[in-house]
């Protein structure tokens, strides 16, 4: 394998919207656009984003520390509600490293930036202009002033959403003006062709040119990969809603728990089998769906196995051998 081809391989996991705001100028700029700032000095920005940690193989979008803050941006083309348990890890992680020289054991204070937690959506799903989502949400037990809580705030950036914002972060608009070129190439052409025409587009209009230009492979291949997950994504979500409701109907609530933990089971089977299927290994699959190793070996032995069986009863099958999630 060629060099070039070992490095496309080693960032498969990586996103546009993570390359492109990775670079402090762009990044200093959207930080301005979603505080009403005016900072000037890209070296103000200390990015310490998680790069494929050892630990859960956590790798959040980009992370960085301004003044007396430490932000986490994420950005989603599907829409997550588990996003504030995924920042809760992601955040533990990056205090960790924050205070490595200090003990936490000592009575002296330690002092820690101030964390905020924004999503970037630009999925189809209709989605509000702006939402927070609470960890609370997720408590088995609603309370009133739960003991943890972590909200995140969610900005759709699609058209005629946050106008405001994305008018005051010309990148973060140049990007959605790709996005757009991309989705409207894809009702005609495949989706390599796609993206390769929505590329060379921009790059002859002047919409990110120079980043397109430096990093036209690149960008390519990550552009895929995004797409190809997101319709994956969908295809998953429609069979589970199809699912649901024919289960929801034929059964009671106590079996319909038992059954959605099942369909929880068979959804993430059918994520790995997508992986499988395009020959991606154990190690890659399970970096990329945040899963253990010994899950995802277990469920691609089963694949091997049972090739033509559906995920609901791969699922029976896992669960009959208390195969640990």
């Amino acid at each position: 394998m060629m060099e070039e081809e070992k490095e496309m391989r080693r960032t498969y996991k990586d996103t546009v919207f993570r390359m492109l705001f990775s670079e402090k100028e762009n990044l200093l700029s959207l930080y301005n656009a979603v505080n009403g700032t005016d900072y000037k000095h890209p070296e103000d920005l200390e990015i310490n984003t998680l790069e494929n940690a050892i630990y859960m193989n956590m790798k959040n979008d980009i992370s960085f520390v301004c003044g007396f803050y430490l932000d986490l941006y994420e950005h989603q083309s599907t829409y997550n509600r588990n996003m504030p348990l995924r920042n809760l890890f992601y955040i533990a992680r990056l205090l960790e490293k924050h205070i490595r020289k200090d003990s936490i054991y000592s009575s002296k204070l330690l002092r820690i930036p101030s964390p905020r937690f924004l999503v970037f959506y630009n999925g189809t799903e209709h989605q509000p202009e702006r939402q927070v989502l609470r960890l609370s949400d997720s408590y088995w037990r609603r309370e009133e002033e739960p003991y943890l809580e972590l909200k995140v705030l969610m900005l759709n950036i699609n058209a005629g959403k946050n106008q405001k914002l994305k008018d005051s972060c010309p990148v973060l608009k140049e990007y959605m003006v790709y996005i757009g070129k991309v989705r409207e190439y894809l009702k005609e052409q495949e989706l390599p062709k796609a993206v390769e025409m929505a590329v060379d587009e921009c790059i002859k209009e002047g919409v990110l040119s120079e980043f397109l230009s430096r990093n036209r492979a690149e960008a390519i291949q990550m552009s895929i990969f995004e797409y190809d997950e997101e319709r994956e994504l969908a295809i998953i979500r429609r069979d589970e809603r199809e699912i649901g409701v024919a289960q929801g109907i034929e059964q009671g609530i106590e079996q319909g728990i038992e059954q959605g933990l099942l369909l929880g089971e068979a959804k993430r089977i059918e994520q790995i089998r997508w992986k499988y299927r395009k020959g991606l290994s154990v190690t890659e699959t399970a970096d990329m769906l945040e899963m253990e190793e010994g899950y995802v070996q277990k469920v691609m032995e089963f694949l091997e196995k049972y090739p033509d069986e559906e995920n609901i009863t791969l699922a029976e099958k896992l669960s009959t051998e208390q195969v640990k999630l």
